[in-house]
This record gives structure tokens, C-alpha cells and sequence, in this order.
């Protein structure tokens, strides 16, 4: 079931409005049937993978804390992951698997392996596996008590909002809500709404409207220069933020209408000055999830420059596999491995040449400057990303450095993108608009927030406003009804 749907529209309302008639005791258990409802739309075969990994979990938490000894508990610890991430690694990583194998293969010149059957990938498996992964070290380390009953811990595991693309919520924030007494609140209802409505504005309007103009160009490589390659990648650098945080907005604003508080996944990343702080606010809960349960645990910074670095490496190679089971997620992940190794080396070598050369490194001018070459390191990694393989993410990159031509960007070249004027207008004015916000939001004064403190008549105009701009300008209908989020298909 996607947001973006009618079956959401219905399928929301009707879960919040029964959640706040029936008794407190039993609120729970609606939204633990809900949950599985609302993932079982896909496929109802889908059930039986989370169930599996909800019982896994739940059990190593109560055999963790029955352990007496830390071996004990070390060896419990290993076979939940040694079973979650075997089930991960089957429905994700075998065709990718099977694939390098049969590469080998046809060097040495033998048979191909064919499978006698197909795996399809489950929605959402990388997100609630490593979900409820976090539950079984969060109890090995004592920082939260092992839960006792499996069906609110299910509920943990599948809570609707979150579920099939994040934010990755940890035990200690989001198991912790189930048990507490959730009334309604219109105040807080009205903000989880305009949460929403924004989170559409951003996929309908922006993200979708961009993925034509992306789609086209990307889809077709050899028939546009470097420059118009460039812009699409923009324009995708625009399409992943927008798709990805929306989802995020909706969720987050959808739990805190049923009285829940998810944790924020995206902190304006675009604003980021190196490429370790967009880290810090890119896909918060996945950066914030590889470092307390990987970077942390292989020794972090603690063992001097070069363990810190090939740990580095490690987990943005890792976190490139995680995205897609494909080499070119590899090498994304492994370019910002590399981005953030010479950043760390060149760090003094940067200030000191500063200093030598008189440049203040806090004017706004030499700030704005940081956030650009961000912006464009970030941008030639979302080549990688985006490609369908490594020999046309090398295309693009030969295309862009050997062909540029800048005029084609104002001889009818962007409007040979997919999207005639109109559009092009359309998507342009939602990024300035988005930009805004984001601006707002980053100099720490929340514009969503302050709507709250409008007059009424105000604060309802605004609301008006973006609805008509989601029904009127938003990208959906015949051929756009089943839109899907960009991070499902991981």
C-alpha cells in the first residue's frame, strides 16, 4: 500500500478513527493488525518473513537476558544475526551473488548456473531487519530491559508509519511508546496532518515531476551532451531527497496524529558543508544505525588513523550493499568512503593553507562556497546511484567531462528533458519554495512549527493553499497511480 495511493486515503483515516473509539488496553493490538495489513497488501507471503524475524529477535531478547554468561549471551547475539541476515541476504543478494559466480564461471570457461526458481524481493526487508536487529544488541547491552509480550514487540517491528522505508526506529524510542496511554490531540493531530500534506507536496509535486525529466535523460544517455547529463543529475540529487524524505515527513507525521514520535530522518543534508556532516543529516536513522552497531563495535576512531579509516571504509561499503544488491551501489557507497578518508587527512593541510593565504574561514562567502563543492561531491556520487550499471555511470562521467557543451542547456536542450515549459516552470518554482523552507528550517526557525502559532484564518489559508497545490500540480492519475517510493526496493 503506498502513500501516494486512494487505498492509503481510505485506509488511514479508518485505522486513526477506530484507534481513538475503542478502549486503551487494546489500541495495540488495532495497530498491530493494521500493520500487517498494511504490509500484506503487497503480498500477503511477505507476512511470514517479518513474522520470522519478529520471533528470532523477540526470542534472543528473553535468551540474552536469561544468559549467564557474556559467551553465552555473545553466542545468542550471533545466531539472530547469523539467521536475519541470512534470510536478508537470500531474498536480496542472490541473484547479485549468482551473477558474480557465473561471471567467474564464463572466465574459466564452464556452464552457466541457471536457478530453478525465482526470488522476489519483500518490501522493506533491509529496513525492518535491521530494526529488529538493533533490539537484540539494545538488549545485549543492557540499555533496554527485553520485552515480554511478542505482540507488542510484532508491533515494534511492523508499526505501519515506518515500516517498509524508515526512519529505522531504535527499541528505546519507539518500543517504549507502545505502552504508553495515547489520547487525541487535536493540536497535535493538526500538526501530524500539515506533516503529511507537506510530505505529499514534496513527492507529488517535486520528486515525481523531476523523475520524468530524470527518467528521460537517464534512460537515454547517448542522446544528450555532458551538460543536460549534469542537470539530470541534479535534478535526481532533487527526486531522491524529495522522495526519500517525504516518506519520511509522512510517516513521522502520520504516527504523530496516533500519538507516536518518530525520530527525524533528514536535517537539510543539501546545506552540509563537508561530507561528513551530510552524513550527520542524511538518512539519520541508517548513518546513526552504522555507527553505533558497526563503526563502534569494529573499534571506530579509538585505534588510531588507520583502523579509523578502513573502518570508515568498511561501513560505506557495507552501506552501498545495503542500498543495492549491484557493484555500482558499491562504488557509491565506497565514494563517499573516499570522501570522507581525504577529508579527515586534508583536514589541518585545508586550515593551515587558509590561514597562509588569509582566507576567514567563517564569512558567509567561503561557508556558501563549502556547501557548493558538497553539493557537487554529492552530486557525482548520485551518478553511481543512479545508473543502471557501472559501464553507464562510466558513460555519463566520460560524457560530462568530454562533451559538455554548456549552450545546450538554453537551446531547447531542457525542455528535450520530458517536461515541456509548463512543468519546467512548475518544478522549478516547488524547489525555490522547498528551498525556503529548508533554509528556514536549517537557521533553526521551523516554518511548519510557526504555522501553529498563525491565526486561524492564516494558518487555514496555508493549508488550502498546499492542498490545491498537490491536487492541481501534483504528478498522479493514469500512468502515475502506482508511483512508488524510490527506497522500497531497498
Amino acid at each position: 500500500m503506498l502513500f501516494n495511493s486512494l487505498q492509503f486515503l481510505i485506509f488511514f483515516p479508518i485505522v486513526t478513527l477506530v484507534y481513538f473509539l475503542i478502549p486503551q488496553k487494546v489500541r495495540w493490538l488495532w495497530l498491530l493488525a493494521a500493520s500487517y495489513y498494511f504490509y500484506m497488501c503487497w503480498n500477503p507471503q511477505y507476512a511470514l518473513l517479518i513474522a520470522t524475524s519478529t520471533v528470532v529477535t523477540f526470542c534472543s531478547g528473553l535468551f540474552i537476558d536469561r544468559g549467564k554468561t557474556v559467551f553465552w549471551r555473545k553466542i545468542i547475539v550471533g545466531i539472530s544475526f547469523t539467521i536475519n541476515l541470512a534470510i536478508l541476504f537470500y531474498f536480496k543478494y542472490f541473484y547479485f551473488t549468482l551473477d558474480n559466480i557465473n561471471a567467474v564461471r564464463h572466465m574459466l570457461h564452464m556452464s552457466t548456473l541457471v536457478p530453478k526458481f525465482d526470488v522476489i524481493l519483500p518490501v522493506g526487508i533491509s529496513f525492518y531487519t535491521f530494526q529488529a536487529l538493533s533490539y537484540t544488541v539494545d538488549v545485549y547491552r543492557k540499555e533496554i530491559p527485553p520485552e515480554k509480550n511478542i505482540l507488542k514487540y510484532a508491533l515494534f517491528v511492523s508499526f505501519f508509519p515506518q515500516l517498509v522505508a524508515g526512519p529505522i526506529e531504535r527499541s528505546k524510542n519507539l518500543l517504549t511508546q507502545v505502552n504508553e496511554t495515547h489520547s487525541f490531540n487535536y493540536e497535535r493531530a493538526r500538526s501530524g496532518l500539515l506533516m503529511m500534506l507537506w510530505g505529499f507536496f514534496m513527492k507529488l509535486v517535486i520528486a515525481d515531476r523531476a523523475a520524468i525529466l530524470v527518467n528521460s535523460v537517464y534512460n537515454n544517455v547517448q542522446n544528450y551532451s555532458g551538460a543536460l547529463l549534469a542537470a539530470a543529475t541534479v535534478g535526481f540529487a532533487v527526486q531522491i531527497y524529495c522522495d526519500f524524505a517525504s516518506y519520511s515527513t509522512i510517516a513521522c507525521g502520520a504516527a504523530r496524529v496516533l500519538g507516536f514520535n518518530l525520530m527525524n530522518n533528514f536535517e537539510q543534508p543539501y546545506f552540509s558543508k563537508t561530507i561528513a556532516e551530510f552524513w550527520r543529516n542524511w538518512h539519520i536513522s541508517l548513518s546513526s544505525w552504522f555507527k553505533d552497531y558497526l563503526y563502534i563495535p569494529l573499534g571506530g576512531n579509538r585505534c588510531g588513523n588507520f583502523r579509523k579509516y578502513f573502518n570508515i571504509m568498511i561501513v560505506f561499503l557495507v552501506s552501498g550493499l545495503w542500498h543495492g544488491a549491484s557493484w555500482h551501489y558499491v562504488v557509491w557507497g565506497a565514494v563517499h568512503g573516499i570522501y570522507q578518508v581525504i577529508g579527515g587527512l586534508t583536514k589541518n593541510m585545508r586550515r593551515l593553507t587558509c590561514e597562509l593565504v588569509g582566507i576567514d574561514r567563517t564569512r558567509p562567502h567561503y561557508i556558501w562556497f563549502q556547501r557548493l563543492f558538497t553539493f557537487v561531491l554529492v552530486c557525482f556520487s548520485w551518478i553511481f546511484f543512479r545508473a543502471e550499471n557501472m559501464s553507464q555511470s562510466i558513460e555519463i562521467i566520460r560524457k560530462i567531462f568530454t562533451d559538455f557543451r554548456p549552450w545546450s542547456l538554453y537551446d531547447g536542450g531542457l525542455v528535450s528533458m520530458g517536461l515541456d515549459l509548463a512543468n519546467t516552470s512548475v518544478l522549478l518554482a516547488a524547489i525555490m519554495l522547498l528551498f525556503g523552507v529548508s533554509f528556514c528550517e536549517y537557521k533553526k526557525c521551523p516554518v511548519l512549527g510557526a504555522v501553529e502559532s498563525w491565526h486561524l484564518i492564516a494558518r487555514w489559508t496555508l493549508y488550502l493553499l498546499l492542498l490545491f497545490a498537490v491536487l492541481i500540480f501534483g504528478v498522479y492519475g493514469p500512468g502515475f497511480a502506482n508511483s512508488q517510493f524510490i527506497y522500497f526496493q531497498f
